[in-house]
């Protein structure tokens, strides 16, 4: 699954902006990964004046983005580097548009300590992984416990 956690100045998006990122990252995702939509999980966490700082100073108009990758790792230098340039290009509107400073990382977790409903999920490219993406849901098959 992809997790983002992106950390934010409070009321810094209404909650259709949220739900409009939140889309654009779900995107990056199924038009470029193939994933099941419901792999895509973005926690948006409000932060108060005065609780974030950079460089030891209250950085009050700061987004941090947290990102984990299990359903898929990034082996390749050339890919890690467009994954990130589609990253910045989904953010930009979010974030360099409305004048935030910003900063995103991506960390990857082994898939084998990855379960979603308690199954382990199909593996990539596979027909089940394909029918969890036409379904939107964890579908139990033989192997996935």
């Amino acid at each position: 699954m992809p997790y983002w956690e992106i950390f934010t100045p409070e009321n810094a998006y209404t909650p259709e902006d949220k739900e409009q990122l939140a889309e654009a990252i779900t995107s990056i995702y199924v038009d470029y990964a193939n994933l099941p939509k419901f792999y895509v999980v973005v926690l948006f966490k409000d932060m108060p004046a005065n609780t974030m700082y950079v460089g030891g100073k209250p950085a009050d108009n700061f987004v941090r983005i947290r990102v984990d990758h299990i359903a898929r790792q990034m082996d390749d230098p050339q890919m890690r580097f467009l994954c990130m340039e589609v990253i910045e290009e989904k953010l930009a509107p979010f974030v360099k548009e409305r004048g935030y400073d910003w900063e995103v990382h991506i960390d990857e977790t082994a898939m084998d300590l990855w379960r979603t409903q308690g199954l382990v999920p199909p593996p990539p490219e596979s027909d089940m992984e394909k029918l969890w993406a036409k379904e939107n849901r964890a579908v139990p098959y033989e192997g996935a416990s």
